[in-house]
């Protein structure tokens, strides 16, 4: 949409095509951060407790398991809330492909890339305390300075991976 007014603006500020960066327009990614930071405000307005999806195993295996490591008061008291959460993005993103029609594998990556992945970032939220969404959105958000430091870090690491990748020729 070149008449967008977010895009003209952005081109402004940012001196660069953002048409070329963001072909269907960036509105749609304005109206995402403001429901997302919504949601974080709403949970913590709420319970008091910062959100974030990164403690969802260790506060759902509180249930079943009675080893101490699981059974520690912040994720018994939070598990039922992180059990909403989760499902609620996993609800919201399958009620939005079904309405909008895209529902389905919409990648190219190979299975094994996205298994290897998710261990990855499964380590990655350990070491780090916290997911890249958590640290970004509501830690940065409540001016923390480990979220700052963190989200730097993420940032650093993924333009180095990405840069390593394309010269390394790797695709989908």
């Amino acid at each position: 949409m070149p008449g967008d007014p977010l895009m003209v603006l952005a081109d402004a500020v940012l001196g660069l095509a953002v048409a070329d960066l963001f072909p269907h327009g960036i509105g749609r990614y304005a109206v995402g951060g403001i429901l997302v930071g919504l949601g974080a405000a709403v949970i913590y307005l709420g319970t008091g407790i910062i959100a974030g999806a990164s403690t969802f195993l260790e506060s759902t295996l509180s249930y079943v398991s009675d080893a101490e490591r699981f059974q520690q008061h912040k994720y018994v008291t939070s598990r039922d809330w992180r059990i909403v959460f989760t499902l609620g993005i996993v609800l919201g993103a399958a009620v939005y492909s079904l309405a909008t029609g895209g529902f389905g594998w919409t990648t190219e990556v190979q299975p094994w890339r996205l298994f290897a992945g998710g261990i990855l970032i499964g380590v990655g939220t350990r070491v780090g305390k916290g997911c890249t969404s958590g640290h970004g959105v509501c830690g940065v958000g409540s001016r923390s300075p480990a979220s700052i430091v963190n989200v730097v870090i993420f940032v650093l690491v993924a333009m180095v991976v990405a840069a390593v990748v394309a010269a390394a020729g790797v695709v989908p």
